[in-house]
């Protein structure tokens, strides 16, 4: 949103407020009118539930007036059925079913209740004729049969020596299990009713409550959400433009930080103007980043060629003389008898030991500054390393070292050069045993992911701090006494010449963990 449309806006939220507050008062009144109608259909429901109950006590206490009472009572069943069936009623208020059903049920049991009535008068005046020695208790078992039956029952068989299975008897007792249900049906109409009426008394006096508390809540808001819109928008133009003032200055610096852009304010001008300046900073620090890395690598490739011309010379220069003294030290070897000083074979020993070792860092030299590139080969990765590990044990004593590979899947093809393969895992092992001092555990995981593999090479030695292992693949780096330095700076190169990657993960006191990613797919002559 623009800054001229959140200007015009702050001023229509005041009055949008206010109307708000205007149809809801509005509807708000429209509530508590249909509460109030409610009220009334509920309170008439009560009165008319009282009125049912008190006829239906009339019609079992007076049977000359069944008849009047009877009426009566089918007058307020209709109507009670008409107001629960009414609009404003229909699924409003929990207990309606409840209440319809108890109106329903209590009309079925009083329509069985009258007829069985007039049944059992005509049943009483025929058997009148038979019991004529009887007159003068005929008037006490009439009054009983409608308002107490199972009385009646019992007069009949003392009086009138009636069996208790007599249709007379049968028809007393099921009358008076009727009058007994209806009796509770009338009890829970009542008791239903009277809940009705208390929860619309209480929803009328809520609906009230709430709208006498949005008046007196909203129309102070009105005038504090009002004023407060055009402040925050303003101050929200201002805080946000002094925030980028400050990113520009240290942009100037150098220092390439993103401002904060707050979601809901990145449409107007100011967010525009945020983004478009987020996009220039991450354009910078990834041209800064790109050419940090670039001039890593050229200083790397630099120092890489000065030392392979360096070490190529001085490898060619002295790989004669070595070659000449070690010829040398052998015949001298050969020429030592018996009678020879033990001081002087030792000495012998010791010149053909160390025209060794010079030999050896000679070769390493000659091996680092050639860079021979590789003769891709199909091989089958996880036999090449188990290969390269039963080699060294050949040369190495490795019974306290527990060599786990685990790989997933059990066998992985990948194109590579063998022999610079075998030079990579002589070397990562190697130096896995030195810092293990002989006795540890060397872990290989290799795994496929999309077209990469991965090699994991991991150790339990010593490790080494995170300033240390930066330096690992530097040429002549060495943290051992006799080492060369130049045994992990010539995996680099072959991992590179792969078009790998090689990093490490160390820590004191936990091992040390190689990582190498190689591409699983490329041109090869053996795929």
């Amino acid at each position: 949103m623009s800054l001229k449309k959140k200007i015009a806006l702050s001023f229509f939220i005041s009055v949008f407020i206010i109307a708000l507050l205007a149809i809801f008062e509005y509807i708000n009144f429209i509530g508590i009118k249909k509460e109030i109608r409610r009220l009334e259909l509920t309170d008439t429901i009560r009165s008319k539930s009282l009125q049912l109950r008190r006829h239906e006590k009339n019609f079992f206490l007076y049977p000359l007036k069944t008849k009047e009472e009877s009426e009566a009572i089918h007058k307020y069943l209709i109507e009670l059925n008409g107001i629960l069936n009414s609009s404003l009623l229909i699924g409003r208020e929990n207990g309606l079913s409840d209440l319809r059903s108890c109106v329903k049920e209590y009309e079925y049991r009083f329509n069985i209740i009258e007829s069985a009535a007039k049944d059992l008068s005509k049943e009483f005046e025929r058997i009148k004729t038979s019991h004529v020695k009887f007159n003068n208790l005929f008037p006490l078992v009439e009054s009983t049969l409608i308002e107490h039956p199972l009385q009646g029952s019992e007069l009949l068989q003392k009086f009138f020596l009636m069996p208790s299975g007599s249709r007379l008897v049968l028809a007393l007792r099921e009358l008076d299990a009727q009058i007994n249900i209806l009796r509770k049906e009338g009890e829970n109409i009542l008791f239903i009713s009277k809940e009705l009426d208390k929860r619309a008394r209480e929803k009328v006096e809520n609906t009230i409550y709430i709208s006498q508390i949005a008046i007196l809540l909203v129309t102070p808001l009105v005038f504090i959400i009002g004023v407060g819109t055009i402040f925050f928008f303003n101050r929200d133009v201002v805080n946000r433009l002094k925030v980028l003032t400050g990113v520009v200055e240290r942009t100037g610096r150098g220092n390439f930080s993103k401002v904060a852009l707050v979601r809901g304010n990145s449409r107007d001008e100011v967010g525009t103007l945020i983004q478009k300046f987020n996009t220039m900073e991450e354009q910078l620090a990834q041209r800064e980043k790109e050419l940090e890395i670039k001039n890593k690598e050229l200083l790397q490739n630099k120092k890489l060629a000065a030392i392979g011309t360096l070490a190529s010379g001085v490898a060619h220069e002295l790989n004669n003389p070595l070659n000449n003294i070690y010829i040398s030290s052998q015949v001298l070897e050969r020429e030592i008898d018996d009678t020879s000083s033990q001081n002087l074979r030792e000495v012998v020993q010791d010149i053909r030991g160390q025209t060794l070792r010079v030999k050896k860092i000679v070769g390493d030299l000659l091996e680092f500054a050639r860079g021979r590139e590789p003769q891709f080969r199909k091989i089958e990765l996880n036999t090449l390393i188990t290969d390269v590990y039963n080699q060294i044990c050949k040369s190495v004593n490795l019974e306290k070292i527990k060599f786990v590979l685990d790989s997933r899947p059990n066998e992985m093809f990948i194109c590579a050069d063998p022999e610079q393969m075998e030079r990579v895992f002589i070397n990562l092992f190697t130096n896995a045993i030195d810092a293990m001092s002989g006795e540890g555990n060397l872990i290989v995981r290799t795994g496929q992911y999309d077209n990469l593999v991965e090699i994991k090479v991991s150790d339990s030695g010593r490790g080494m701090p995170v300033e240390t292992a930066e330096k690992v693949f530097e040429p002549f780096f060495t943290t051992k006494d006799r080492g060369t330095g130049l045994g992990l700076a010539i995996v680099f190169n072959i991992i590179k010449k792969h078009d790998g990657e090689i990093t490490i993960k160390s820590e004191e006191g936990k091992g040390t963990t190689f990582s190498i990613k190689l591409p699983k797919m490329r041109i090869c002559d053996d795929f």
